[in-house]
Protein backbone atom coordinates (compact mmCIF):
# COMPACT_ATOMS: atom_id res chain seq x y z
CA UNK A 1 0.00 0.00 0.00
CA UNK A 2 1.28 3.33 -0.81
CA UNK A 3 -0.06 6.65 -0.10
CA UNK A 4 0.29 10.16 -0.98
CA UNK A 5 -0.36 13.37 0.83
CA UNK A 6 -0.44 17.10 -0.85
CA UNK A 7 0.20 19.88 0.55
CA UNK A 8 0.79 23.62 -0.38
CA UNK A 9 -1.84 24.72 -2.64
CA UNK A 10 -3.59 28.25 -1.54
CA UNK A 11 -4.38 31.51 -3.33
CA UNK A 12 -2.59 33.44 -5.38
CA UNK A 13 -2.50 36.41 -8.03
CA UNK A 14 -2.06 35.90 -11.14
CA UNK A 15 1.48 36.08 -12.23
CA UNK A 16 2.63 34.94 -8.72
CA UNK A 17 4.39 31.55 -7.97
CA UNK A 18 3.38 28.22 -5.39
CA UNK A 19 5.43 24.82 -4.78
CA UNK A 20 3.10 22.02 -4.18
CA UNK A 21 4.57 18.99 -2.22
CA UNK A 22 3.78 15.46 -2.27
CA UNK A 23 4.63 13.21 0.49
CA UNK A 24 5.00 9.02 -0.47
CA UNK A 25 5.23 6.51 2.24
CA UNK A 26 4.29 2.72 2.22
CA UNK A 27 5.65 -0.28 0.22
CA UNK A 28 7.12 0.94 -3.18
CA UNK A 29 9.42 -0.09 -5.37
CA UNK A 30 12.44 1.34 -6.81
CA UNK A 31 11.32 2.23 -10.20
CA UNK A 32 7.74 3.98 -10.30
CA UNK A 33 6.58 7.75 -11.43
CA UNK A 34 4.54 10.29 -9.78
CA UNK A 35 2.07 12.30 -11.37
CA UNK A 36 0.49 15.52 -11.16
CA UNK A 37 -2.73 16.04 -12.28
CA UNK A 38 -5.33 18.76 -11.77
CA UNK A 39 -9.29 19.04 -11.90
CA UNK A 40 -11.43 22.45 -12.10
CA UNK A 41 -14.34 22.39 -11.69
CA UNK A 42 -17.17 20.75 -14.53
CA UNK A 43 -13.73 19.87 -16.19
CA UNK A 44 -11.98 16.53 -16.30
CA UNK A 45 -9.08 15.49 -14.27
CA UNK A 46 -5.95 16.31 -16.86
CA UNK A 47 -2.22 15.40 -16.88
CA UNK A 48 0.09 18.20 -16.00
CA UNK A 49 3.64 16.91 -15.26
CA UNK A 50 5.37 13.21 -14.48
CA UNK A 51 8.80 12.47 -12.97
CA UNK A 52 10.85 8.83 -12.91
CA UNK A 53 11.74 8.69 -9.26
CA UNK A 54 14.84 6.69 -10.27
CA UNK A 55 16.54 7.84 -13.22
CA UNK A 56 14.34 11.43 -12.92
CA UNK A 57 13.02 12.01 -16.42
CA UNK A 58 9.98 14.14 -16.84
CA UNK A 59 7.34 14.86 -19.17
CA UNK A 60 4.62 17.88 -19.27
CA UNK A 61 1.44 18.72 -20.32
CA UNK A 62 1.80 21.59 -23.06
CA UNK A 63 -0.45 23.69 -21.22
CA UNK A 64 2.33 23.89 -18.31
CA UNK A 65 5.96 23.43 -20.25
CA UNK A 66 7.52 26.16 -19.64
CA UNK A 67 6.05 27.23 -16.12
CA UNK A 68 5.68 24.31 -13.85
CA UNK A 69 8.92 22.36 -12.97
CA UNK A 70 8.68 18.83 -11.32
CA UNK A 71 11.22 17.65 -9.08
CA UNK A 72 11.87 15.16 -6.30
CA UNK A 73 13.79 14.59 -2.87
CA UNK A 74 14.60 11.27 -2.33
CA UNK A 75 15.95 12.13 1.21
CA UNK A 76 12.83 13.02 2.14
CA UNK A 77 10.44 10.90 -0.29
CA UNK A 78 8.91 13.89 -1.79
CA UNK A 79 8.02 14.94 -4.98
CA UNK A 80 7.46 18.90 -5.90
CA UNK A 81 5.61 20.54 -8.25
CA UNK A 82 7.12 24.54 -8.47
CA UNK A 83 4.31 26.55 -10.68
CA UNK A 84 5.25 30.25 -12.33
CA UNK A 85 3.46 32.51 -13.68
CA UNK A 86 0.08 31.12 -12.69
CA UNK A 87 -2.82 32.10 -14.65
CA UNK A 88 -6.22 32.01 -13.67
CA UNK A 89 -7.11 28.68 -15.84
CA UNK A 90 -4.40 27.08 -13.79
CA UNK A 91 -6.99 27.07 -10.61
CA UNK A 92 -8.04 23.43 -9.77
CA UNK A 93 -7.45 20.81 -6.94
CA UNK A 94 -4.38 19.73 -7.32
CA UNK A 95 -3.80 15.69 -7.12
CA UNK A 96 -0.46 13.36 -6.70
CA UNK A 97 -0.62 9.96 -7.84
CA UNK A 98 1.98 6.74 -8.60
CA UNK A 99 2.15 4.80 -11.34
CA UNK A 100 4.32 1.87 -12.09
CA UNK A 101 5.14 1.81 -15.57
CA UNK A 102 7.27 1.29 -18.05
CA UNK A 103 7.27 4.76 -19.77
CA UNK A 104 6.25 7.92 -19.20
CA UNK A 105 1.93 7.91 -17.48
CA UNK A 106 -0.13 10.58 -18.74
CA UNK A 107 -3.35 8.67 -18.23
CA UNK A 108 -5.53 9.11 -14.88
CA UNK A 109 -6.28 4.69 -15.36
CA UNK A 110 -2.62 4.42 -15.27
CA UNK A 111 -1.99 5.16 -11.91
CA UNK A 112 -3.13 3.15 -9.12
CA UNK A 113 -2.32 5.57 -6.17
CA UNK A 114 -3.67 8.96 -5.41
CA UNK A 115 -3.60 11.58 -2.52
CA UNK A 116 -6.48 13.61 -1.30
CA UNK A 117 -6.07 16.56 -3.51
CA UNK A 118 -5.01 20.41 -2.65
CA UNK A 119 -7.03 23.45 -3.95
CA UNK A 120 -5.04 26.14 -6.09
CA UNK A 121 -6.57 29.06 -6.59
CA UNK A 122 -5.57 31.92 -9.10
CA UNK A 123 -7.34 35.30 -9.05
CA UNK A 124 -7.31 37.63 -12.23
Amino acid sequence: QVQLEESGGGLVQAGGSLRLSCAVSGRTFSSYFVGWFRQAPGKEREFAAAINWRGGSTGYADSVKGRFTISRDSAKNTVYLQMNSLKPEDTAVYYCAQAYSSRLPIRSFEYSYWGQGTQVTVSS
